[in-house]
């Protein structure tokens, strides 16, 4: 399976109101030095069309994906309609990582192994 499908499979699973970076993305794929490729994959569709895309944001928790939404703002729209705090920052929009980050756990890996898995045999 490709890595474009993982990334699709795990954004799907971040829990809505929880926001996961780049990076976890790419470790929980099993490519924890592809953080750019994650990017690149959700910007141009790659990972799927029905991906929560605007939950993935840099390792400072700055909202990174805009060009991948139709507006500017969008990304932050979403994530506060899912009860997501977004605070506007020198930086640009940021969210509180401390709060709002998934925090996967050794269960929530295997599962995701499990539907790589699974996935792979569909193919």
């Amino acid at each position: 399976m490709d890595i474009y499908r993982r990334i699709g499979i795990v954004c799907r699973s971040i829990p809505e109101g929880k926001v996961a970076t780049y990076g976890q993305v790419a470790m929980l794929c099993g490519k924890p030095k592809n953080s750019r490729q994650v990017g690149y994959g959700l910007r141009e569709g790659l990972a799927g069309k029905d991906v929560p895309a605007y939950r993935v944001v840099n390792a400072r928790g700055i909202l990174s994906g805009a060009s991948h939404f139709e507006t500017f703002d969008m990304q932050r729209a979403l994530l506060e309609s899912e009860g997501v705090r977004v605070l506007w920052t020198q930086e640009g929009w940021k969210v509180d990582l401390k709060k709002y980050r998934w925090k996967n756990t050794m269960e929530d890996a295997v599962y995701l192994a499990g539907l790589f898995e699974q996935a792979e045999e569909r193919v």
